[in-house]
């Protein structure tokens, strides 16, 4: 009697514990998951763990390819890049971060520097010179400031302020402006 009482509670607990459970269900949440690589990938960068910190951002990129938080994380990966002297990868990176919003100013900054760094930078100014869109002027303008045409590319970025003035990005461009006028 009492090893059939037992038998009978040890099935019914086993069926209580085990048989109703849920199951485990995990979603993905692209833009939370992103923002967790690109985090996990800074903190590498700063651990100077490099191939780690390329990776993750490339997972945050993959996660969030067409947003404008993809425009932070290709940033972070051209800044790695070049950190770590593939200066290619690096304009790549920061051509898609431009790409991907246009108003923040630091992005062009890193992608003038590493067309510096792969000496194209007249081939640049030549194509940019071409264009009349706003965002290749501000190329053109830092490409001559980054060339030695300081007094071209400081006419050009002011000219823009001037024309631009609720531009998102204007402001940006006035500070560098005042950071390099003092610097002469």
């Amino acid at each position: 009697m009492i090893k059939r009482f037992l038998i009978l509670f040890l099935l019914l607990v086993t069926v209580f514990c085990s048989a109703y459970r849920k199951p485990y269900k995990y979603t993905i949440k692209a833009e939370k998951d992103a923002f967790y690589h690109n985090n996990l990938g800074l903190n590498y960068l700063r651990d100077r763990i490099y191939y780690a910190a390329i990776q993750e951002f490339k997972i945050a990129i993959s996660l969030s390819p067409s947003t404008q938080a993809s425009a932070i994380y290709y940033n972070n990966l051209g800044e790695t890049y070049n950190f770590i002297g593939y200066p290619d990868q690096a304009r790549d990176a920061f051509e898609e971060a431009v790409k991907l919003y246009g108003l923040n100013f630091q992005y062009y900054i890193n992608l003038v520097e590493s067309y510096k760094t792969l000496k194209i930078t007249n081939s640049k100014i030549a194509e940019f010179s071409q264009s009349d869109n706003v965002y290749d002027k501000i190329k053109l303008g830092l490409l001559y400031i980054e060339t030695g045409k300081v007094r071209k590319g400081v006419n050009i970025l002011d000219e823009i302020c001037a024309n631009e003035p609720d531009l998102l990005i204007t402001p940006a461009i006035r500070q560098y402006l005042k950071e390099k006028v003092k610097s002469l």
